[in-house]
């Protein structure tokens, strides 16, 4: 059986502030049940995760954003469900959520409620060293997709609804 959720870091950690997701991914995996949710990194996104997102009811994609906003400013998104489009059918090497949705949808038919989770960075500099702001980002960060992963572990064949704001 699939888990229930997947968590997609996508980032280049030898590039300071881009590595975030995979330090959240890192402590996320110490907190949530690898039969519930599966965590994937990877530096960039590609269509051949349309497959394995087409299994899972929730998909979380995990990234640093460049901005606009103040370095260490977390957003959680909803992708709202994604209609066919003329970009989906374009495959390429690095592509963006909703793009890897919209071909879940056109090739699987699936369609798995979907977030974002990001956070403003600072410095995309090469390094291995978060920025103060972003550094200090991620036990927040870290509490909000964990509660939002949860949602979905714990609702139980229940629905639950997308919101529309």
């Amino acid at each position: 059986m699939a888990p229930r959720v997947q968590i997609i870091a996508y980032g280049n950690p030898l590039r300071s502030d881009d590595g975030l997701a995979w330090r959240v991914a890192d402590t996320l995996g110490d907190k949530l049940s690898r039969e519930e949710v599966e965590i994937v990194m990877l530096h960039q996104l590609g269509p051949e995760l349309a497959e394995s997102i087409s299994r899972s009811e929730c998909v979380i994609f995990i990234d640093a954003a460049s901005g606009p906003g103040p370095p260490g400013e977390i957003r959680i998104t909803e992708l709202l469900p994604v209609r066919e489009s003329s970009g989906a059918a374009q495959f390429c090497h690095a592509v963006s959520p909703p793009q890897v949705l919209a071909l879940a949808a056109q090739l699987y038919g699936a369609h798995p409620h979907a977030f974002t989770a990001t956070v403003v960075g600072d410095n995309f500099d090469h390094g291995e060293f978060l920025s103060e702001p972003v550094q200090a980002a991620i036990p927040a960060l870290v509490a909000r997709i964990d509660e939002l992963a949860r949602r979905f572990i714990n609702h139980k064949g229940h629905e639950i609804t997308r919101r529309k704001d």
